[in-house]
């Protein structure tokens, strides 16, 4: 890790002694997501936690806790599943289900608008899981795109239950009736109430939008919009696109119908109905299996489109029609919309003037945050500064971004955030620097851990030399610049940055004591661990070792410690040395003795000589003889005789 924090605190993080976040991968109004890593089940989650700001809101906080529990309550392969829901000191978060893939607004933003059995497949499993939530008298509140989730393994999930109210607590806020106003139902806007058709609708508009590639109403006000819902019918989708069948047509007139008693009753009604008309047309739902997962970019939701269905047939359908029921709908609709319009119009003239400022050009107008990544930062903070937005530079150190290059900002490129927001700048400050410890003396796997925690590179494998050290611990350490140079050395510490690579240098022990040993026995010791030996070898006398018996081996010819496969010469002994014998033939007995006694042999004669002066004494002859040696200690007899 670097030692600059993530501006996201978060990120590294280990909330509630479990999850450990690893990076972040949405950003809501009211919480961020990210993937994390629950250590206690060893997977991949994602941890949804609320914004700071809201965390002493009971409002927002009831909203997250129902989340966790609508969610929970319902088990069905499409619907995002809810693991556990907690707090972590000022943290509340929600443990998910985590699917990489994209969302369908991403595929619509890329395709434009889907095929027919493209279509058919999506809405089949949203219905789904809509129809599960609907059976536990849930109502998600929040039908669109954006919470509709598609995985790289093909699963189609529903998700984002942060709206969904049991049935019997059906009322808005204001702040929840505005919402996301394209899909919002006509009785959310006069009357603040919904219920299961409220759902219907907003899927019938998200239909209208895959088969045609827009929304049905368009306006600059989101007011405009809501009048929109309120007072017009949704066109047929084949009006955009003449490729689409009729039962769709129906399909999408019927699900959004201004009285919700004219409406789908539930989610699994409405799934009824798709599927007939699958039957009718000869398409079935598919769901690419995880086999063929793999071939998916995540980053292309172009290629979400491959694991989809094709066209699996003709698309020109002749169903039946029901001209009564769809003369009774028309019928519905005209008297339906004089009261609505009444009522809308109200509701436009007290709020519209105020609403409208204040998303138009007011506080509550949003620009998107732009893409400065890669750019330094004057050009960065003029980019901003275009958007209406004030620049703050902040630091941190990373090793994949150039020093003074922009790496990211935050909030992200592309969140939508109020004029004259700030936006915090992260420039790169390049590899952080630390001053590293001594690790002689450690074993080599707790140097390993401790440099690998300071994001060096260390090579492999480690250096090893025949040390008096203990085996397996560090006894030296270079460093060489990520940059580029000599290799310098860091054994008694040093200062290192990241990205830096290091060479440990670990002991393997003394060289195995060879002395006393036969050639043949020290060569096979030597050879066990790795050193060659020397066709030729030294000899040497020695005082202890047998003659042909090895003393050792030869010192390392720089001076340095010996490493594997370096080639030692042994050293055998010539047995115990020797030394010139004295030459005391002639001499008296006493200078005789002395003269043998100082080469350090000893002396041998007939001792009856002792009785005679030493004046009177000369040696005749001595064995070994003066031409010869012999090791120290060895006796000299000398051969007396009477000197007159």
């Amino acid at each position: 890790m670097s030692t600059s924090a993530q501006t996201d605190p978060l990120i590294g993080r280990l909330v509630d002694g479990r999850y450990r976040v690893r990076a972040r991968i949405a950003r809501g109004g009211m919480a961020t997501v990210y993937v994390a890593t629950d250590l206690r089940l060893e997977r991949r989650v994602a941890l949804k936690v609320m914004h700071g700001h809201l965390s002493d809101d009971t409002v927002f906080q009831s909203r997250f806790i129902q989340e966790a529990r609508a969610a929970a309550r319902l088990a069905d392969p499409h619907v995002v599943n809810v693991f556990d829901q907690g707090s972590d000191g000022e943290i509340a978060y929600l443990v998910m289900e985590y699917l990489p893939g994209i969302t369908l607004r991403e595929l619509l933003r890329e395709e434009k608008r889907l095929t027919v059995p493209q279509t058919i497949s999506i809405m089949d499993a949203v219905l789904s899981g809509l129809a599960a939530a609907h059976r536990a008298a849930i109502i998600h509140r929040d039908v669109k795109p954006e919470n509709v989730l598609l995985a790289e393994d093909g699963r189609i999930k529903i998700g984002d239950f942060g709206l969904a109210r049991a049935t019997s607590a059906n009322t808005a806020t204001g702040a929840q009736l505005m919402g996301t106003i394209a899909y919002l139902a006509p009785e959310l806007v006069t009357r603040g109430t919904a219920d299961a058709r409220s759902d219907i609708y907003s899927l019938g508009i998200m239909l209208y939008e895959m088969l045609t590639g827009e929304q049905p109403y368009r306006g600059e006000q989101p007011m405009q919009i809501a009048f929109q819902h309120a007072t017009d019918s949704v066109p047929r989708p084949s009006v955009k696109n003449p490729g689409v069948p009729e039962q769709l047509d129906e399909l999408v007139l019927w699900s959004t119908e201004k009285k919700p008693d004219d409406r789908p009753a539930d989610a699994m009604e409405m799934l009824q109905r798709l599927r007939e008309i699958e039957r009718s047309l000869g398409i079935s739902p598919q769901v690419v299996t995880a086999a063929t997962s793999g071939m998916i970019d995540r980053d292309d939701p172009s290629e979400l489109t491959k694991v989809l269905p094709a066209t699996t047939g003709a698309t020109t359908v002749h169903a039946e029609v029901d001209n009564a029921a769809r003369l009774r709908r028309s019928a519905n609709r005209q008297g339906a919309r004089t009261a609505w319009i009444v009522t809308v119009v109200i509701l436009v003239a007290a709020l519209a003037a105020g609403i409208g400022w204040w998303f138009g050009s007011g506080p509550g107008s949003q620009v998107s945050v732009p893409a400065v990544a890669g750019l330094d930062y004057e050009a960065a903070a003029a980019a901003i500064q275009a958007q209406n937005l004030v620049p703050e530079q902040a630091g941190e150190n990373s090793l994949e971004v150039d020093e003074g290059m922009v790496i990211r900002t935050d909030p992200p490129a592309g969140d939508r955030v109020d004029k004259e927001s700030t936006v915090r700048v992260i420039v790169s400050l390049g590899p952080a620097r630390h001053d590293l410890p001594s690790v002689v003396g450690q074993p080599a796997s707790d140097a390993r851990t401790m440099l690998s925690g300071y994001q060096l590179i260390i090579t492999e494998p480690d250096a090893e030399v025949f040390t008096d050290a203990t085996a397996g611990t560090v006894v030296a350490l270079s460093v060489t610049p990520r940059l580029g140079g000599d290799p310098q050395d860091c054994t008694n510490g040093c200062t290192v940055f990241e990205g830096d690579t290091v060479t440990l240098t670990i002991s393997l022990g003394p060289v195995p004591d060879v002395s006393g040993m036969s050639i043949t026995e020290a060569t096979a010791a030597l050879s066990d661990v790795g050193l060659s030996v020397a066709a030729d070898s030294q000899e040497e006398y020695s005082e202890t070792i047998q003659e042909g018996r090895v003393i050792g081996i030869a010192p390392h010819p720089d001076g340095g410690s010996w490493r594997p496969s370096d080639t030692v010469t042994l050293i055998v002994s010539k047995g115990r040395p020797v030394f010139p014998i004295p030459d005391v033939v002639g001499m008296t007995r006493d200078a005789a003795k002395r003269a043998i006694e100082a080469a350090g042999f000893t002396v041998s004669y007939d001792e009856r000589w002792d009785e005679f002066p030493d004046a009177f004494t000369k040696v005749e002859s001595q064995s070994p003889k003066s031409d010869k040696q012999a090791p120290k200690g060895t006796e000299v007899s000398i051969r007396i005789a009477a000197s007159l």
